[in-house]
């Protein structure tokens, strides 16, 4: 058992009927690509120039998160950790992202997922968008054979276009390890980024596409969905749509018709269409009579790139990470503070706000506190519900800490105001890098107050060792551990190392 956690937090995150609600809300979650918090115009009202009414409005009715987290500043890790509730650093993962195609499943084929817990409950599971989670392939059937792929005269590998990376993989491989052996019953899009013009529908490759109409296509599978399940949802079976977009990633590719509307550029372009993406999923819930019956989050995987130009940005007033430091890849708050708003009409109070620090990996607690299920010691081990918080009922803390991953594999853990950072530059590709901060002499930690600098200018190791003693006797424990919650010990999958050589910035 873990020793030495208040018993607050015990109280606070033992699941109980005390706090289940037992109910069955359709959920659409919705991940957007590399948005910064300070992309979405009602966070960031004074710094930030991109129009976002439709998300702008989701807030307005529903709750704002303002201290909520990815589970690391990259891609693959965050979403190992919002399907699992399992922070990545546990599993062989330890820095960057996977590949994409050909990359063995980083969800082990026994692990419960948000996905499979909700169709034990009864819920159809789709996943439409970016999976980015690996899983091998099985070429294309021999001609003739019954599972053959239709002929395609012309078309080429998947992602073999250059610019995207790798060979991609020939129209009718067969995904091994994909999403619809993870719990979904139904999948409807791309690897990742990279081989985005390869379309997957379950476990095929159906089609290659022009990169720049994924995220359209996206937004169309996704009504459609909705548009199948409503019957179904209106008679007593709920979905769960989990909404992976691929934008406003690289590459930057708004759609013809969004070309030149925010005055700021392709990103600026890009971010109003994923938030018209968003407005449409919203449309199609009210338009099906079904917006009142669903619980709707919208978050994204990690900061915003650099690689969007962020320079650009400011230089024209816009300031992706609003005034936090850094960016996509970092281990400052500018890599890994997300937007986060929920609705759900007559449970979640209009236009509300939550200081509460969450992270992506409590959806999985989130969900079984909602549906009254009991989770096995050996899943979601680092999740905590964030239910209270939604209702209204919270009255302390729902987390003990939380910890944050970089690229590079670099940590650092928050607990409170206090943030100890387990490297001496940004861990990422921000300036100073890890190595450049030693070169410059700088301390191999960081501790800031973010109560009093947000921006994270101030080092306050020197002057606070209590602090760096006790918040890095927590981040053993939780590594020792294999869990950040109460519970029973559980093992990593690899060992994890906490503090490591400064080295070069990885590449995503």
């Amino acid at each position: 058992m873990i020793r030495g956690l208040a018993a607050v937090f015990l109280l606070v995150l033992t699941l109980g009927p005390a706090n289940a609600v037992a109910a069955t809300p359709n959920i659409v979650y919705i991940l957007a690509d590399d948005l910064g918090y300070g992309d979405v115009q009602c966070l960031n009202p004074q710094r930030g120039r991109i129009k976002t009414p439709h998300l702008d409005r989701l807030a307005s009715e529903g709750m704002t998160f303002t201290d909520a987290h990815s589970g690391s500043s990259v891609c693959t890790p965050t979403r190992y950790g919002l399907l699992t509730g399992r922070y990545a650093w546990r599993t062989r993962l330890q820095n960057g992202v996977l590949d994409g195609t050909d990359d063995p499943p980083l969800i082990a084929d026994n692990r419960l997922t948000v996905a499979t817990l909700l169709k034990q409950q009864g819920y159809a599971t789709a996943c439409i968008g970016k999976w980015h989670l690996g899983f091998t392939s099985e070429p294309p059937s021999k001609p003739g054979s019954v599972d053959a792929a239709k002929p395609q005269p012309g078309r080429k590998a998947a992602g073999e276009k250059a610019g995207f990376g790798g060979k991609g993989l020939p129209v009718g491989s067969r995904i091994v390890g994909g999403p619809i052996t993870r719990g979904f019953d139904y999948f409807w899009g791309c690897s990742n980024a990279r081989t985005m013009s390869g379309l997957i529908e379950n476990d095929r490759v159906i089609e290659t596409i022009e990169p720049v109409t994924m995220l359209p296509r996206l937004e169309e599978r996704a009504v459609a969905y909705i548009d199948e399940r409503t019957p179904d949802a209106k008679s007593g079976k709920p979905f769960f749509l989990y909404l992976p977009l691929t934008s406003p990633h690289t590459p930057i590719l708004p759609s013809a018709q969004w070309q030149g509307k925010s005055g700021l550029g392709d990103y600026g372009d890009f971010v109003m269409q994923t938030d018209a993406v968003v407005g449409r999923v919203l449309a199609q819930l009210e338009r099906n009579g079904l917006a009142r019956d669903t619980l709707v989050i919208f978050t994204a995987d990690n900061g915003c790139s650099p690689q969007a130009g962020t320079k650009k940005l400011e230089e024209q007033g816009h300031f992706a990470s609003a005034a936090y430091r850094g960016y996509k890849a970092d281990i400052w708050e500018g890599g890994h503070r997300v937007p986060f708003f929920v609705r759900w009409p007559d449970k979640v109070k209009p236009a509300s706000q939550s200081s509460q620090l969450i992270c992506h990996v409590d959806f999985l607690a989130t969900c079984a506190e909602l549906l009254a299920v009991k989770l096995p010691a050996s899943a979601g081990e680092d999740s905590v519900s964030i239910l209270p918080a939604l209702l209204g009922t919270d009255r302390t803390p729902l987390r003990e800490a939380v910890v944050h991953h970089s690229i590079n594999g670099r940590f650092s853990i928050r607990q409170g105001p206090w943030k100890l950072e387990f490297c001496g530059g940004s861990g990422g590709w921000g300036k100073p890098g890890d190595a450049e901060a030693r070169k410059l002499g700088l301390p191999d930690l960081q501790l800031y107050d973010l109560s009093a600098d947000s921006g994270e200018q101030k080092n306050l190791a020197a002057s606070h060792p209590e602090v760096v003693a006790r918040l890095s006797e927590l981040m053993r424990l939780y590594v020792d551990s294999g869990r950040s919650t109460p519970g029973d010990k559980q093992s990593n999958d690899v060992g994890v190392k906490v503090l490591k050589a400064a080295g070069p910035a990885l590449k995503e």
